[in-house]
Formats: structure tokens, sequence, C-alpha cells
């Protein structure tokens, strides 16, 4: 037989099925691992495996820096009043000639906040104290009392709803629009401010003010105290 003659036959099955077996091993270790994370993410969300929680939690780290001390300021007005205050904003913003859908927005946001009155007693002048000789009487003319900047609440004030247009929703992809809670937020201040003032927090301001001065000056032995604010003869 010549070597023109030889013939080569095929491999057995056997070693087709061996060669395999690898290719299937690696499928069940990756199958295997997969159900492995499916259970240690299933775990973690929903408390199964104790101190799981910990390992895959939410970590919050603050870097911010030391605040900074820019400047001090003597006070001298007395916080005789302070009023709470809640306003619910409905601010919306179009375009015209352009659908709402399109472009627009719509916000509905509870403003809750705090206005302080004082009397600022470092106005009162000399002629403003008048004393009897026997320091049993005393007069005292004061400055009417102020209303200060109303102070938003953030742990009070949050947004109830937002709606926005398409055009709008496309363009917080690319930013945070931090001027649409600015004038919410500007807006709501604005009413407060106007609710106070239509209030009785300054007649309520002058009144403790007055009632402190002549607790006072009454434990200091002055038999009689008046207190008048501004051009008031009475």
């Amino acid at each position: 037989m010549t070597s023109s003659d030889v013939t080569t036959e095929p491999a057995p099955h056997g070693d087709r099925q061996r060669s395999a077996r690898p290719s299937r091993g690696w499928l069940k270790v990756l199958g295997i691992g997969a159900a492995v994370l499916a259970l240690l993410f299933a775990g973690g969300r929903l408390s199964l495996l104790p101190g799981l929680d910990d390992f895959f939690g939410e970590q919050t780290h603050d870097r911010s820096g030391p605040a900074v001390l820019k400047s001090i300021q003597d006070m001298s007005s007395y916080e005789a009043a302070s009023g709470n205050f809640q306003v619910v904003v409905d601010l919306e913003k179009d375009t015209k000639f352009v659908p709402d859908a399109l472009r627009g927005t719509r916000t509905l946001f509870v403003g809750a906040g705090t206005v302080d009155a004082s009397v600022d007693l470092g106005k009162v002048t000399e002629g403003g104290v008048k004393v009897n000789e026997d320091r049993t009487e005393a007069e005292l003319r004061l400055p009417r009392a102020v209303l200060g900047k109303p102070a938003l609440d953030p742990d009070r004030s949050y947004a109830v709803s937002k709606q926005r247009g398409l055009f709008d929703r496309l363009g917080d992809l690319f930013s945070d629009n931090p001027g649409s809670e600015q004038a919410v937020n500007k807006l709501a201040a604005q009413h407060i401010s106007e609710a106070a003032k239509e209030s009785e927090l300054t007649a309520r301001a002058e009144k403790n003010t007055a009632d402190m001065l002549k607790g006072l000056l009454g434990s200091l032995g002055f038999e009689r105290v008046t207190v008048r604010y501004g051009d008031d003869q009475e």
C-alpha cells in the first residue's frame, strides 16, 4: 500500500463531546455568577441579608470648606415679634404663538417662612427719655417697629408639581436651570412680605417692646412708665 492509499478517519464522537464540555462549563460558571449577583442586589434592595444595606448603601461626603467670618455687626434692635406665613405660588411662563406642550413651564410651589418685627432702641435720642426728679416716672419715645426681610424655611417649603414643555425638558438635560427655583423662591418671599405688611405684626412688636421696658424699669423702682412711638401724643 502506497502513501497515497492512506486515508484519515474522522475522530470519534466522544472526542467532539470532550472538546465541547469546556465551553459548556464556562457557561455554567457564568450563569452561577449572574445568579449570585442577582441575589446580592435583590438582597440589598429588599434587606434580605443583614448588613448588606451598608455594603451597597449610598454614601454622602461633605467636602465643603470651612465657613469664613466676613464681618461682625453690633445689633441694637429688639426682636419683639415674629410671624409665620405660608403661601402657594402658581408661576406660569409661556411663549407667544408656541403651544405650552412645546415651550412653557408651570410650577406649583408652597413657600413657608417667617418675618420678624423689631424696634431699634439704638435710635432713641437723648430727648427721647425723660425721668422725673424722684426717679419714679419715666417717659420713652421710641421709633416705630419695622419689618425684617422674609426668611424662607427650606424644611417647610416644597414644589408640589412642575409642568414643562418638550423644549424645556430637553434644555434641562444640559443644565440644572437654577433660575427656575430662584424665581419661585423670590415670588414666595415677595408674597410673604406683602402679607406681613397687612398683618398686625408691627403693632404686636410695639406692644411687646413697651411691656418689656415697663417690666424692666419697674424692677428698677419706677412706678409709672410711658412708652410712645414716633409722633404719637397719647
